[in-house]
């Protein structure tokens, strides 16, 4: 198993570009999809030839019990339709670990299955907290996926000033899917995946 550098640093770096992301004008976005209880928009990334998402709603539960369901574990496995299996790889600390996981095909499979090997990383931020994460070039390739690439991606989750009871939970997302796609076609697929992201979170939540 190969050993991540300072993986404190390394972690502490990523947290730090998504809080610059979280600050961003509004001007700077556009609006790629919307529903009456979630807004994706996107500008073009500086990572990659791709978008940089950004997703937001309000969530009917407490941060830590959202948290709870977005962070690795078996948890997420459950309610996630789109993750089909995930595996800790390494441990640093509580809040900090190597993760497998794989996704199922999407479009109709136009998007086939993807794996991904990310570090994750969660801390607190303002009245609430920050999940991080960046993929990572980490062990051996599965041949029946391609290996997507995460470029520093994390959801801030904070108690709404106005009830505490209530979460507004915004993402930052920037996958590279890879393989023979048109970017279209992703554009598309990530849009979608991210609405139904939050329809699957508060079924969960609900069900909890």
């Amino acid at each position: 198993m190969e050993v991540l550098p300072d993986a404190t640093a390394f972690a502490t770096k990523v947290q730090n570009t998504l809080i610059q992301y979280h600050s961003i004008e509004d001007d700077k976005w556009r609006v790629a999809k919307k529903t009456k209880d979630v807004t994706i928009w996107r500008k073009p990334s500086e990572e990659f030839n791709g978008y940089l998402f950004k997703a937001q709603g309000v969530i009917d539960d407490v941060v830590n019990n959202v948290m709870d369901h977005i962070l690795p574990g078996p948890c997420r496995l459950d309610w996630d339709s789109l993750m089909t299996s995930m595996d800790i790889l390494e441990q640093f600390e509580e809040n900090c670990c190597v993760l497998r996981y794989t996704t199922a095909g999407q479009l109709w499979n136009i998007v086939s299955p993807r794996e991904f090997v990310d570090l994750s990383y969660t801390v607190a931020y303002e009245a609430g907290l920050l999940s991080c994460g960046v993929s990572l070039d980490w062990g051996e390739k599965k041949p029946e996926f391609v290996r997507g690439y995460n470029h520093p991606c994390g959801w801030f989750c904070v108690p709404l000033k106005d009830n505490a009871k209530q979460s507004l939970l915004t993402g930052y997302i920037q996958t590279d899917l890879r393989g023979m796609l048109p970017q279209s076609a992703v554009d598309t697929a990530m849009a979608s995946t991210l609405i139904n992201f939050y329809g699957d979170l508060r079924r969960a939540l609900r069900k909890a």
